[in-house]
């Protein structure tokens, strides 16, 4: 799914305009990026966590020269599904 699939799919559910839809989306994200920048986590209650994790620098080789290059660390974003999210996927990957 696109975003403007998304959108439209959005958009009928909640009985918006496609535009006014687009315009809720961005500031929801752009509410979540500024939580990000100031380092916290966001829940959604039903979906799931975006948690901020630190990722410690590495050793990582090159598979076609075999170089080894350091890696420094870096602040990398997570998401942390849900329990049901879980358990719905899994249900489907075994069928």
């Amino acid at each position: 799914m696109n975003n403007k699939e998304y959108i439209y799919e959005l958009s009928q559910r909640c009985g918006y305009t496609q535009e006014n839809t687009q315009k809720y989306v961005r500031s929801v994200i752009e509410v979540m990026a500024s939580r990000f920048d100031e380092g916290e986590n966001v829940s959604v209650p039903n979906f799931g966590t975006f948690e901020l994790k630190n990722r410690m620098e590495r050793i990582v080789v090159n598979p076609s020269t075999g170089q080894r290059m350091m890696v420094p660390p870096k602040i990398v974003l997570n998401f942390k599904p849900v329990a049901s999210i879980k358990e719905k996927l899994r249900k489907s990957e075994n069928e």
